[in-house]
């Protein structure tokens, strides 16, 4: 399974452990699927990070430790495709991998992202909408 996580749910996940988006990133780390990702999401999780109001809940050290395992271990995709479908053109970044890369679920917390509710075969959910589908598909 192949899987783009907005920035929101990596931060999200490093900020609250005990959070859906939390156990999604522990998923990833324990291999239950393939990351996808871009240069410009790795730039915006680093200038995100150095936010203050996030700095303020997160140690830098940690942040740092996610991106330089995110940039090792994710599928860092290049040539993506130029893209204007979402509702924020900002958000566009996120759907160009889920597009190149095949993906089955962008995972965001983006009500406008979530109201697309799909891009050509990505389903975006939320976190929890996740877990809830993997827990079935365990049954």
């Amino acid at each position: 399974m192949r899987v783009v996580l907005d920035t929101n749910i990596l931060i999200s996940a490093l900020i609250t452990s005990v959070s859906p988006s939390a156990q999604v990133l522990a998923l990833w780390r324990s291999r239950r699927f393939d990351l996808l990702t871009c240069a410009q999401q790795l730039e915006e999780f680093a200038r995100a990070t150095r936010y203050p109001q996030v700095r303020a809940r997160l140690l830098p050290a940690v942040a740092g430790a996610l991106l330089n395992r995110v940039r090792d271990r994710a599928m860092v995709l290049k040539n993506l495709p130029k893209l204007d479908v979402a509702p924020d053109p900002d958000d566009n970044y996120l759907l160009a991998p889920a597009e190149a890369g095949e993906v089955q679920f962008l995972i965001t917390g983006d009500k406008p992202l979530l109201g697309l509710k799909r891009h050509n075969s990505t389903q975006i959910v939320t976190p929890a909408a996740l877990l809830e589908l993997l827990n079935e598909g365990n049954k």
